[in-house]
C-alpha cells in the first residue's frame, strides 16, 4: 500500500487536515524537479525575457541547495502546523484528565445509593453527560478547523455509546477477587423502581447478584460506588467507563498521530532525495523533526504517563482494581473504535479498487482485469420488475447466439461434425472479436460445446464420430499441451526477473548511456522496450518502461511533443518485441504448436531478431518525422533529463535467478539437439518453476498472480484448432481454398495473407487473431502446389504482433492510451494512433513479408 493511502487509512478522520500534507508535498517535489531541471530559469512575462530564479541562491551552492531551502521551508510550515495541533490536543487531554480525576474523587466520597438521588435524576445526569461529551467533541472538532459532517463522525459517536455497553464487566476480578465480591445476594421485591433502557441492557449483559441488603441495595464489604450493584452505581460506572474510554482513545490517537507524521516526514524526505539527487533527509530529521515538541522524550513520556493513568482509573472504576483486565478491555475498545471509525475508509478504498482506480483516483490501465467495464446503455427503461439496461455487449452476444443457432439448425455442410464445428467457430469468433463476454470465458465455453455437440472424430483408420465421453477426454488431453507448459514457464521467468528487480537494474544501466539527446533517448527506450518484451512479455514490459519515463515526463516543458512520442514509441516497440522470442507473447506459442516440425529457438531468432530490429528502426524514423521531438513548443532545442543507473548491487538471489534463466533459455535454443533427453520445450519450462518456487524466490501468491486468463485463452484456442482439424472442417474447405489460390504465385499468396492477418489483428486481440488464423494459414500452405505450411504459419504468427493501429490493438497500446500527465490529461488520442500506429503497422508487416520471407526461405 502506498504511504498516501496508508496515511489516509490510519489517520483519525476528524484530524485529517492536521496531518502532514503528503500528497501536496510530493507534487511540490516534482515541480521543483521540473523547475531546477530547466537550469533554474523563469520567464518574465512583463519584461519578455528569461531571468535567473533566485540567482543569489543558485549561485551559492547550486540549484540543489536552492531547492533544499525551498522544500525545507515547505516542511517547516507542515512541522509548525503539526506541533501546534499536538500542543492543543495535549492541553485538552490534560484538562480532561484533571477534570476526570476530580470527578472520580468526588464519587469516592459518594454513597452507592444516595437517599436524595432518584432514578430519573440519574437519567438526567446521563443526558447531561451526553451533552458534556457532545460539547467536548465539538470543541475537539473546532480545534481541527472544521466541523465534520462526514458519516465517519456519526459512526464514531454511535460507536462511543456502543463501546460503553458492549464489553461485559467481569463477575470477578481476573487476578482473584475478594469473597465479598462473589458473595450471593438477594433482591428485595419491595421498593422496585422502573428500569431505564440503559439498566435493562446492563441487566442482560451482567447478571444481577443475589445477595442484597435489607434496604434493597447490594450488601458488599467496604461498599462504594465502584463495587455496588445499585442502579445509581451501575449508571455511574457506565458513564465513567465511557468518559475514560473516549479519553484513552484520544490519547492513543495522539500518540499514533505523532508516529504517523514522523513516518510522513521520513518518507517524503526520502522521495525528495531520490528525485532531486539530494541529501536533505538525515539533517532535517535530526535537526528539525526529532527536536520538535511531539517527538521529545519528555512529550512522549508525558503521554505514556497519561495513558497509564487512564488505565489505572479504568481499573478502579470498571474492573474492580484489576489492571490487567483494564488493559485488555481498553485495547479491545480501541480496536472496536478503529473498526467503526475507519470502516468507511476501507469501503472507499476497496470501492476504488473495484472501479479500477488507484490511490489518487486515476484509472488503471486496460488489461488489469479480465474483462472490460460495461459500456453505456443503448436502451434503458423502467419496468414493474426493475430497470432494464441493454448495452452493446448484450447486443453482440445476442447476434453471436443467433448466428450460432442458425448455423446449428441449418447446416451448410453434409456431415454433422464439420457443420457443428463451423457453427462453434463462428460463435467463438464473434464473441472474441466483440468481447461481448470476457475472452477467457469464451475460451472455456469452447471445450464444453465441442464435447456436447460431438464434433471430434477418431484419429484412427475407422474415422468414426466419438461419443461425448471419449470426445471430452480427447479435448482435455490436447488443451494442456507442452505449449501451455512453455507459456507458464515464461510467466515464471518474467515474475522472477520482476520480483528480484533484475529487469529494472539492467534497464536503468542500459538507459544511463542514452544521454540527453531526444532522438537517442527515444531509440534507446524503444530498444529496451522491445528487448524487455522478449523475456518478461509484452504485457509487463511497457508497464515497466512507463514507470521509468515518469521522471522524464515531469521535466518536459509544456506542450512538448516528446512526451506522446515517447509513450507511443514504447508501446509500438513492445508490440514488435512480441514477435521476437517464442515466450514473448501467446501468439508465438500458438504458432509453434501448429508447426510440424516446430522451430527451435535459434531458428526463431534467426528470423525474428533481424525483422524486429529493422522494424524498430523504421518506426523510430517515422516517429521522428511525425513528432519532431527534438524541439520544444517554442522552437528551442530540447534536452532530456538523463536516466541515473541503479546503484543496487546484485544479491545471491539475483545471481541465482539470472543463472537459472540463462540455463533455461540456452536449453530452449538447443532443444532439437537434446530432444531425445527432454522430449519437448515444455519439459524444459519446468526447470525455472522448480528452481524458483522451491528456493523461495517466488511464493504461492506469485503463482496465483500469473495471467491465467491468457493461459485459458491459449487452451481454448488449442482445443478449437484441434477440433477444426479432427472434424474435417478444413478438409471441407479444401475446395474453396484451392479455388481462391488457384493460379496465384506463392508470393502473391504471402502478400494477400499478410494483408488479411494485419487487418484482423488490428481490430481484435493478437492472441485471438492467431487462434483463428494460424490453422487457416497451415491449411492454405498445405494446399499450395509446393506445400509451405510452416512458412505461412510462421509468417502469420509474426504479423499478428504487428497489428497496432488502434488503441485497442494489443495490451501495449491499451496501456499507452491511458497514460496521463500530472493534471490528468491524456498524452495520446485516437489521432495519434491513426496517424502513426497505422503506418507503423504497415511498415512492420511489410518487413515480415519481405525480409522475414527471405530469411524463412533461407532456413528452409
Amino acid at each position: 500500500m502506498k504511504f498516501s493511502s496508508s496515511l489516509k487509512f490510519n489517520a483519525v478522520a476528524e484530524w485529517w487536515d492536521e496531518y502532514i500534507a503528503y500528497s501536496a508535498l510530493k507534487k511540490n517535489i516534482f515541480q521543483l524537479e521540473k523547475q531546477f531541471h530547466e537550469d533554474s530559469t523563469v520567464h518574465d512575462l512583463e519584461a519578455n525575457e528569461r531571468s535567473r530564479l533566485m540567482a543569489s541562491e543558485t549561485g551559492n551552492g547550486g540549484p540543489t541547495k536552492a531547492a533544499d531551502r525551498i522544500f525545507a521551508g515547505l516542511l517547516d510550515k507542515e512541522l509548525d502546523k503539526i506541533v501546534a495541533f499536538y500542543k492543543d490536543q495535549e492541553a485538552d487531554i490534560a484538562r480532561e484528565l484533571e477534570t476526570l480525576e476530580a470527578d472520580i474523587a468526588k464519587k469516592d466520597e459518594e454513597q452507592p445509593s444516595p437517599a436524595n438521588s432518584d432514578f430519573d435524576d440519574d437519567d438526567d445526569d446521563d443526558d447531561d453527560d451526553d451533552d458534556d461529551d457532545a460539547k467536548r467533541r465539538d470543541i475537539s472538532r473546532r480545534r481541527t478547523g472544521t466541523l465534520t459532517t462526514d458519516p465517519r463522525s456519526s459512526m464514531s459517536e454511535y460507536g462511543e455509546m456502543g463501546m460503553s455497553t458492549s464489553t461485559t464487566f467481569p463477575r470477578s476480578t481476573v487476578g482473584g477477587s475478594s469473597p465479598d465480591a462473589r458473595r450471593p445476594r438477594r433482591r428485595s421485591s419491595e421498593g422496585k423502581r422502573p428500569k431505564s433502557a440503559l439498566i435493562t441492557l446492563f441487566d442482560k449483559v451482567v447478571p444481577r447478584r443475589e445477595s442484597f441488603s435489607q434496604s434493597g441495595s447490594p450488601a458488599v464489604a467496604n461498599e462504594n460506588v465502584w463495587n455496588s450493584n445499585s442502579p445509581h452505581a451501575r449508571d455511574t460506572r457506565l458513564l465513567f467507563k465511557r468518559r475514560i474510554t473516549t479519553l484513552y482513545n484520544t490519547a492513543v490517537g495522539l500518540k499514533s498521530y505523532a508516529e504517523l507524521n514522523y513516518s510522513g516526514f521520513r518518507k517524503i524526505l526520502k522521495k525528495y532525495d531520490k528525485v532531486l539527487d539530494s541529501s536533505l533527509q538525515a539533517p532535517y530529521l535530526h535537526d528539525k523533526v526529532e527536536r520538535a515538541y511531539p517527538w521529545l522524550e519528555d512529550s512522549k513520556s508525558a503521554l505514556n504517563v497519561w495513558i497509564a493513568t487512564l488505565t489505572g482509573l479504568y481499573a478502579k472504576c470498571v474492573t474492580h482494581g484489576d489492571l490487567s483486565a483494564a488493559q485488555k478491555q481498553l485495547k479491545l475498545h480501541q480496536r472496536e473504535h478503529i473498526v467503526w471509525e475507519r470502516d468507511t475508509v476501507w469501503r472507499q478504498m476497496i470501492g476504488q479498487e473495484r472501479r479500477g482506480e488507484i490511490g489518487d483516483g486515476q484509472v488503471k490501465a486496460f488489461g488489469d482485469s479480465p474483462h472490460k467495464a460495461l459500456g453505456p446503455g443503448l436502451i434503458d427503461f423502467q419496468t414493474r420488475w426493475g430497470r432494464v439496461r441493454i448495452n452493446k455487449r448484450w447486443v453482440f452476444f445476442v447476434i453471436a447466439l443467433a448466428v450460432f443457432l442458425g448455423l446449428l439448425f441449418n447446416p451448410i455442410l453434409d456431415r454433422p461434425e464439420p457443420s457443428n464445428c463451423f457453427a462453434i467457430l463462428c460463435f467463438a469468433t464473434i464473441l472474441w472479436a466483440t468481447e461481448a463476454i470476457p475472452l477467457f470465458v469464451t475460451s472455456i465455453m469452447v471445450p464444453f460445446l465441442l464435447s456436447v455437440l460431438r464434433v471430434i472424430r477418431s484419429q484412427d483408420e475407422y474415422d468414426t464420430r466419438l461419443s461425448t465421453s471419449h470426445a471430452t477426454k480427447y479435448i482435455f488431453s490436447v488443451m494442456f499441451s507442452p505449449t501451455i507448459m512453455l507459456l507458464i514457464g515464461g510467466f515464471t521467468i518474467a515474475s522472477a526477473l520482476s520480483k528480484t528487480n533484475i529487469d529494472r537494474v539492467l534497464i536503468t544501466r542500459v538507459l544511463s548511456f542514452a544521454g540527453t539527446r531526444p532522438s537517442t533517448v527515444l531509440l534507446s527506450f524503444m530498444a529496451v522496450s522491445c528487448f524487455a518484451s522478449m523475456w518478461i512479455s509484452n504485457v509487463a514490459a511497457p508497464t515497466l518502461c512507463f514507470t521509468l519515463i515518469r521522471p522524464i515526463l515531469r521535466t518536459l516543458p509544456p506542450k512538448s511533443s516528446f512526451g506522446p512520442c515517447l509513450i507511443l514509441a514504447i508501446a509500438l516497440a513492445a508490440n514488435i518485441g512480441g514477435q521476437s522470442s517464442p515466450i514473448s507473447s501467446p501468439q508465438n506459442l500458438i504458432t509453434l504448436q501448429h508447426m510440424d516440425p516446430p522451430l527451435d529457438w535459434l531458428e526463431w531468432f534467426s528470423v525474428a531478431l533481424p525483422v524486429s530490429g529493422i522494424s524498430i528502426i523504421l518506426i523510430w524514423l517515422l516517429l521522428l518525422l511525425s513528432y519532431r521531438p527534438g524541439r520544444a513548443a517554442d522552437g528551442t532545442p530540447l534536452e532530456i533529463k538523463a536516466i541515473r543507473a541503479s546503484k543496487e548491487k546484485f544479491t545471491w538471489k539475483q545471481y541465482w535467478v539470472a543463472f537459472v534463466c540463462i540455463v533455461t533459455i540456452g536449453l530452449w535454443c538447443i532443444e532439437h539437439s537434446i530432444e531425445d533427453w527432454v522430449g519437448d520445450m515444455g519439459i524444459i519450462a519446468i526447470i525455472p518453476i522448480i528452481a524458483f518456487f522451491s528456493t523461495g524466490v517466488l511464493k504461492k501468491d506469485d503463482f496465483e498472480q500469473f495471467l491465467w486468463s491468457i493461459v485459458f485463452i491459449a487452451m481454448g484456442g488449442s482445443a478449437l484448432g484441434k477440433a477444426v482439424q479432427s472434424s474435417k472442417l478444413l478438409d471441407a474447405m479444401d475446395e474453396i481454398i484451392r479455388e481462391r489460390i488457384g493460379g496465384l504465385s506463392f508470393y502473391v499468396v504471402v502478400i494477400a495473407l499478410s494483408g488479411v492477418v494485419l487487418v484482423i489483428s488490428t481490430f481484435i486481440s493478437h492472441t485471438i487473431a492467431s487462434v483463428l488464423l494460424v490453422p487457416i494459414a497451415a491449411e492454405v500452405g498445405a494446399n499450395l502446389p509446393v506445400p509451405h505450411p510452416n512458412l505461412l504459419v510462421f509468417l502469420t504468427g509474426l504479423i499478428c504482433s504487428t497489428g497496432m493501429g488502434m488503441p485497442v490493438s494489443g495490451f501495449p497500446n491499451q496501456t499507452a492510451a491511458t497514460q496521463t500527465d500530472d493534471v490528468g490529461e491524456l498524452y495520446l488520442t485516437n489521432v495519434d494512433f491513426l496517424k502513426n500506429g497505422v503506418p507503423a503497422s504497415i511498415l512492420a508487416a511489410a518487413v515480415v513479408a519481405t525480409v522475414g520471407f527471405v530469411l524463412m526461405k533461407a532456413i528452409g
